[in-house]
């Protein structure tokens, strides 16, 4: 099983460089890039810390997105994304999404999105299981 990832410093982390078609008309990223960078970011972590019966059993939407700009990044930077979850408020699940340059001491952007998890069957809102739940929340 993974690390659980609920700081910063136990964040699960991807890197990867700034490809062309993310840079916009002002030669940086553009912000909708940021956007699903942190959608990208929490699947990557779903899946490598969830096993494929929990994948299949539930489902992951977006019930708000908050993004601070700070810094811009360029094509060919190197990226580092980190992100990692905060105790649920009932059926909410807030994830930081941390991004900067590679080696930077402060964030390009930090992203906070909340989630709530759906039973893939119903579709609707659900209490998580409690297999799934100690993924991320271990009593």
């Amino acid at each position: 099983m993974a690390t659980l990832s609920n700081t910063f410093e136990t964040a699960f982390l991807h890197r990867q460089s700034v490809v062309e078609e993310e840079i916009d008309f002002m030669g940086h990223v553009n912000n909708l890039v940021y956007l699903r960078w942190a959608s990208e970011m929490a699947g990557r972590h779903w899946e490598t810390v969830a096993t494929p019966d929990m994948v299949s059993a539930g489902l992951w939407v977006v019930i708000r997105h908050e993004i601070d700009y700070h810094r811009e990044l360029k094509l060919g930077d190197e990226v580092e994304m980190r992100t990692w979850v905060e105790p649920p408020k009932g059926l909410r699940f807030p994830r930081h999404v941390d991004i900067r340059k590679a080696g930077a001491d402060k964030p390009s952007a930090k992203v906070l999105t909340t989630w709530t998890y759906i039973d893939a069957n119903t579709r609707r809102p659900s209490r998580m299981p409690a297999e799934t739940r100690a993924l991320f929340y271990p009593e």
